[in-house]
């Protein structure tokens, strides 16, 4: 070998490792291990990034939502939290701790919807990438629905007695009438409840439960969860209530042992569209969505639920900022927007083009479009809203002890006053 060629081969060597040096290797966890859909939109939109930035790498993992948040909890006190975390609004005190950075310096705001910044905006600043976004629906099957004697209205909202009638027909054909679990998640037990309740008292007044401003002992209020205590002790929900699991709970619905209805946001899609051999529904399942039903004297029988949830955050002590905000910065598009809808068949945060959209789910899209047609959105479910002892309070009562109907409603109304309502 020549001078000059074991001269070159040196600095190649050099010149090699100083490359591999240089790479900045993010860490980032993600939610979503059980939903193939969402798991794989992450996927994607990271080997892109690191195709696109050779400087950059990034060490991916998918971890369970709720281990997500308890190793988070320590690793941002430590320092050892991952550059790009997984989190949902209800989570207030990683910002409260000062422990996410604000975006607007490493992402173009202007691939967030409008309706989805506020989720994640304080003091005028943006920390999160709101990927994830639903409205609460009331998925039903439509065979077995007419098999018990119920025929859905055009409007697809049935009226309280006829949601009554539904439940108690059901119970006696031996069908659940209501699939739902509070097992593993602090929420799923007052869908049916607060989404009546925002039917009942209109987005004003339910703001104002929201806000602490309302007592839970207002005459509205306590009738519609006596109506909801009715169908509880009628036989609503699985006897297994209080430990089936949220993915169970999808399972339980379009397989075995089935049910006539079941409330959930329209992530339902995550775990529903999955193959049927890895949990998911049968093709052929004969999937419907209603409204949730009319409330008698209802101030507002097209208000519905809209929310963000999955989202992506940056530690604020990350020393790998430049190439986790680019990383941010490259899933915050309208092209990922519409690849999530394409791909997950549920909402976004991020702005998305509805002419590109092709989805092999247009009749489901197309029906989810109907049940949002014309309704008016409130933001955020109760554990958006509620914080400290009053979220404990709404865990403990009304997500499980009052549609367990270990509680009455009385006394439900007087816990949640308590830990609630501003004095």
């Amino acid at each position: 070998m020549t001078v000059r060629a074991s001269l070159n081969a040196a600095l190649f060597v050099v010149a090699t490792a100083s490359a591999a040096q240089a790479q900045t290797q993010v860490t980032m966890w993600s939610n979503w291990p059980d939903e193939p859909a969402k798991k794989d939109w992450v996927s994607a939109r990271v080997k892109e990034f690191e195709d696109a930035n050779k400087q950059c790498s990034v060490k991916l993992s998918f971890i369970p939502k709720a281990d997500i948040y308890t190793q988070a909890k320590s690793a941002v006190r430590t320092g050892q939290a991952p550059d790009i975390f997984y989190m949902e609004p209800d989570q207030p005190e990683f910002l409260a701790g000062g422990f996410l950075e604000p975006l607007d310096a490493h992402i173009d705001l202007k691939g967030l919807e409008d309706w989805a910044k506020p989720a994640w905006t304080s003091k005028g600043k943006v920390y999160g990438v709101p990927v994830e976004a639903y409205t609460v629906e009331l998925y039903y099957n439509k065979d077995l629905v007419k098999k018990v004697g119920i025929d859905v209205p055009a409007s697809a909202q049935l009226t309280q007695a006829q949601f009554t009638d539904l439940v108690k027909k059901g119970v006696a054909a031996g069908i659940t009438p209501v699939s739902q679990g509070v097992g593993d998640r602090p929420f799923p037990g007052g869908f049916l409840l607060y989404e009546s309740l925002l039917r009942r008292l209109g987005a004003e007044d339910y703001g104002k439960l929201m806000a602490g401003e309302l007592s839970y002992k207002d005459p509205r209020i306590v009738e519609v969860m006596g109506w909801v205590r009715e169908l509880v002790d009628a036989g609503a929900y699985p006897k297994s209530f209080a430990t089936l699991k949220l993915g169970e709970s999808h399972y339980y619905f379009y397989q075995k042992p089935g049910a006539l209805t079941f409330p959930d946001p329209s992530w339902f899609t995550g775990r529903a569209f999955a193959p049927p051999e890895s949990g998911g529904m049968p093709t052929d399942f004969p999937l419907g969505i209603m409204q949730f039903p009319a409330m008698d004297k209802g101030d507002c029988p097209s208000c519905k639920t809209l929310a963000v949830a999955g989202s992506y955050v940056l530690y604020s002590k990350s020393k790998n900022k430049d190439c986790a905000g680019a990383l941010l910065k490259s899933m915050a598009t309208v092209e990922n927007g519409t690849k999530w809808m394409e791909q997950v068949s549920l909402q976004t945060g991020l702005k998305s083009d509805p002419d590109k959209i092709k989805s092999p789910r247009e009749a489901y899209f197309k029906e989810l479009n109907a049940r949002n047609t014309g309704v008016k959105y409130f933001f955020g479910t109760p554990l958006f809203h509620y914080r400290a002892k009053c979220a404990e309070t709404y865990t403990q009562v009304m997500n499980n002890a009052f549609p367990a109907s270990l509680i009455s409603v009385a006394d439900a109304a007087e816990k949640m006053d308590a830990a609630c309502l501003k004095k």
